[in-house]
């Protein structure tokens, strides 16, 4: 089931920290048009019918991605996209926004999301994902 527009948006402007609903929109909007340029097939389709309906054309519609981006250079493009951002302020929204899309789309899609996605956008959804082999020793940090 969808999430409803007013409750994705009302998460993103608590979580971004915004002052109004019209930038936790405008984040929204960007970093959804950019992840939907680097998901595919049934993964971006089903993560569209959790998001509220305008979010899920923008996630299905999105802009072309030539190559598939880091998860910095994800940042950076949000950076690019919205007006006065910095690459710190970008990484705020991009974590806001992708955040509460994990959310909507709960752990087993969300985990099939990152599968499609190069390395470090665990991070970016809130999901930080344990990468340790699993016959490596573990450390203690002590």
């Amino acid at each position: 089931m969808a999430m409803q527009w007013n409750v994705f948006l009302d998460q993103v402007q608590e979580r971004g920290e915004y002052p109004t609903r019209v930038e936790a929109e405008r984040a929204a909007r960007t970093v959804l048009g950019l992840l939907g340029a680097h998901l595919v097939g049934e993964v971006r389709a089903e993560l569209a019918a959790r998001l509220p309906e305008t979010f899920a054309l923008i996630l299905l519609n999105p802009l072309r991605a030539a190559e598939p981006l880091s998860a910095d250079r994800f940042v950076r493009a949000t950076a690019a996209w919205i007006e006065g951002a910095t690459e710190q302020t970008a990484f705020w929204d991009v974590g806001a926004v992708l955040s509460v899309a994990a959310d909507a789309a709960g752990e087993e899609l969300t985990r099939r999301v990152l599968l499609q996605l190069p390395p470090g956008y665990d991070l970016l959804f809130g999901r930080p994902q344990d990468t340790t082999p699993p016959n490596a020793p573990r450390t203690t940090g002590d």
